[in-house]
């Protein structure tokens, strides 16, 4: 059983920055992959970023140049760098960490809200 705990989400105005991040805990072997999706009043959840591990970093089309998302596998920790925030980027955020690749067993955390507004 694996444990996320968001933390970082908050109101910021358009064009500011800010920050999540999120530790997993519990009985972890290894990650396939930790990311961040995030979900709009009204509209369905979309991945926003994820890492895979030694590999490469993917972003949605939306979110490229502007967010960043690195980890910390000492910590068990990923990290969502976001900068130049517009208001449609307003949406409860969400990590993910994957464990296993053919059998996947994916653990979320419970979600924090960013608003981005003037």
């Amino acid at each position: 059983q694996v444990q996320l705990v968001e933390s970082g989400g908050g109101l910021v105005q358009p064009g500011g920055s800010l920050s999540l991040s999120c530790a997993a805990s519990g009985t972890i072997f290894r990650f396939h992959s930790m990311g961040w999706y995030r979900q709009a009043p009204g509209e369905q959840r979309e991945l926003v970023a994820v890492s895979v591990t030694g590999g490469t970093s993917n972003y949605a089309e939306s979110v490229k140049g502007r967010f960043t998302i690195s980890r910390d596998n000492n910590k068990n920790t990923v990290y969502l760098q976001m900068s130049n925030l517009k208001p449609e980027d307003t949406a409860v955020y969400y990590c993910y960490a994957q464990q296993g690749l053919v059998v996947p067993l994916i653990s979320w955390g419970q979600g924090t809200q960013v608003t981005v507004s003037s």
